[in-house]
Order: C-alpha cells, then sequence, then structure tokens
C-alpha cells in the first residue's frame, strides 16, 4: 500500500511530465503561426509520418523536393519566381513544425508507457491519458487535411480547418494542463465553487470566443485590410459587411465581417476583463488565485496593444507571433484562475 507521501510524489512527477508537454505545445502553436505568416505551410507537399522525419540530405533529393513544389497551385499563382533557395528558406519552416509535432508525439507517449506500467498513474484514470493520446492524433490529422485543403485549386488553406486546427490544439492544452494543475492543487474534501467561479466562466468563453474568431482572422488573411484603428479606414462600420448570402456566412467567409467581429468582440473582451478585475480586488480569493488576477490584467493589456500594433503594421511576422503567443498566454491564466476558483 502507498503512502501519501509517495502517492504525492509521484503525481507531482506526472505533472511535471504534463507541463513539459504543455510547453512543447505552447512552442507548437506560435511555431505554427510563424508557419502561416512566412507562407511555409504548403511547401512540404508530401506527408510521411515516420521517413519525414529526415530532411533532403543531398543536392538531388532537394531538387526532387523542389520539383514536387513546382507542382502545386501556391508556386504556380503565388511563388513562380522562386528559386531552390527561396524554396529552402520555407520548407525548414514547415519541416520544424512537422518535427515538433513528432517530437511531441513522443515525449508524451513513452512517458506515459512507463507511468502506467510503473504505478504513477493508476488505472481508474488510464482512459483520461488516452484520451489525451488520441486528441493529439486527431489534432495531428486535422493539420494533414487543413495542408492539403491548400494543394487542389487555391494556394491557401480552408480557413475552417486552420481555426478547426488551431482549436484542437488549444484544446489538448487546456486538458493536459487541467490535469496537472489537479494533481498538483488537489482538492480538498471540502472544497466548494468560489462565488466568483460562474464569473470566471463567462469571462474564459469570451476569451475563447476571442481566440476562435482569430483563427478566422488568421486564415482569411483578414488582418492585412483596413489596417487603421479604431476606425476601419474611414468608417466606423465599413461597408460589405452583409455581402454575402445567406447572411451568416459574412461571419465566417466575409474577411471585412471577420475583421470588424475580431477587433469589436477583443475590445468587449478587454472590458470585461477590467470589470472582472476590479471585482475580485475585493473578492475573498485563495491565496494562489490571486496573483493570477493581476496576471489576467497585465495579460489582457499585453494583448490588445499587440493586436493594434499588428494590424497597423500590416502583422509583420514577429507582432503576428507574438500576438497568437500571448493569447495563449491569457488562455492559460484563464484556466489556472478556473482551476483555482473551482476548487476554492
Amino acid at each position: 500500500m502507498k503512502n501519501e507521501s509517495t502517492i504525492r510524489t509521484q503525481d507531482r512527477a506526472v505533472a511535471y511530465w504534463l507541463m513539459i508537454c504543455c510547453a512543447l505545445v505552447f512552442a507548437m502553436v506560435v511555431l505554427g503561426g510563424v508557419t502561416r505568416l512566412t507562407g511555409s505551410g504548403l511547401s512540404m507537399v508530401e506527408w510521411r509520418p515516420i521517413m519525414g522525419t529526415i530532411p533532403p540530405l543531398s543536392a538531388q533529393e532537394w531538387q526532387e523536393k523542389f520539383e514536387l513544389y513546382q507542382l502545386t497551385p501556391e508556386f504556380q499563382k503565388v511563388n513562380a519566381d522562386f528559386d531552390l533557395h527561396d524554396f529552402k528558406n520555407i520548407f525548414w519552416l514547415e519541416y520544424l513544425h512537422r518535427l515538433l509535432g513528432r517530437l511531441i508525439g513522443l515525449v508524451f507517449a513513452l512517458p506515459l508507457l512507463y507511468f502506467a506500467v510503473s504505478g504513477y498513474i493508476p488505472k481508474r484514470d488510464w482512459p483520461k491519458y488516452l484520451l489525451m493520446l488520441a486528441l493529439g492524433g486527431v489534432q495531428a490529422f486535422i493539420g494533414k487535411i487543413m495542408v492539403a485543403s491548400g494543394q487542389v485549386d487555391a494556394p491557401q488553406v480552408s480557413h475552417y480547418r486552420l481555426t478547426a486546427h488551431l482549436a484542437a490544439a488549444f484544446l489538448v492544452y487546456a486538458f493536459m494542463l487541467w490535469t496537472a494543475l489537479s494533481l498538483v492543487f488537489p482538492a480538498a474534501r471540502d472544497a466548494v465553487k468560489h462565488k466568483l467561479y460562474y464569473r470566471t466562466v463567462g469571462v474564459f468563453v469570451l476569451v475563447c470566443t476571442m481566440i476562435v474568431s482569430g483563427g478566422f482572422v488568421a486564415g482569411l488573411k483578414a488582418g492585412r485590410i483596413f489596417n487603421t484603428f479604431p476606425k476601419m479606414g474611414d468608417d466606423w462600420i465599413p461597408n460589405g459587411l452583409l455581402a454575402l448570402d445567406p447572411v451568416w456566412r459574412n461571419l465566417f467567409d466575409n474577411i471585412a465581417t471577420v475583421q470588424f467581429n475580431h477587433r469589436w468582440l477583443a475590445l468587449f473582451t478587454f472590458l470585461t476583463i477590467v470589470v472582472y478585475w476590479l471585482m475580485a480586488r475585493g473578492a475573498d480569493l485563495p491565496q494562489r488565485v490571486r496573483p493570477a488576477v493581476n496576471a489576467l490584467l497585465h495579460t489582457a493589456i499585453l494583448q490588445v496593444i499587440l493586436g493594434v500594433s499588428a494590424l497597423l503594421w500590416a502583422v509583420p511576422v514577429v507582432l503576428g507571433a507574438a500576438h497568437q503567443a500571448t493569447a495563449m498566454l491569457l488562455f492559460t491564466v484563464m484556466l489556472y484562475l478556473l482551476h483555482g476558483l473551482r476548487r476554492a
């Protein structure tokens, strides 16, 4: 029979492993953003999960990869002036992105096997961890069909699949982080939800909606039009917001509408966080949650600054990637708050 000290040590080991996986997923999301912003995502034509780990090693292999790329719509319609050197520049980013995905799979699967066999993870919890593994596989599959959507006719991936790919990454990240927090901060038997919990859920839903909205902005490259703030060009409400038929399509397919919705949803979310912060200051919060409340406000301020700056400069790579990274940081702080207030 394991004593309580042994269980706590084992739980912390599993939690630290999950947090390492979370850090890798965080890096994966940021690198994926850089890949998209540099136009590198369609450079690897083949999908070879095992053999694709080895990059081209000879001049002949590089030439073969380049010739495959020359058959794609992206080369023919966008990058027809590319030579082999230009191709290598975009190939390496997508290669690193896929390699990191494979690394995450190994870093998750191999320790999982060890922890399961050694008893660190009790049998009753095996389905939970297997579900994490399955969700990681789903995330990879969505990435595969996303890339395939940009190699048929138009040299651009489906913005629906890109948003699903992003949302799946956030879902896997949230599942692992929540489980890790539950191992590090186990709930007491008399734990109850804090009175601020459900309001925190509301803010979290807003943040998630804003992130999904940002996925559509990224997929449609909607940040490269109306590069003014707070107005969109010369107008507060630009023409053509309801140009598509049926009307609901404008929410997802109309570039102007997608940007309009994202910028005002972001500002509304920011104001909601400010109000939440003012409310939380006067609340009797658990000690571990208090720093997260301030971190939420600071991260939200940074996110707004980066978002507006990225818009004004038509989304340069550095600002676009920083904006996406900060969105994930904001998401992380919200998860920590939710976890702490649910088990107050």
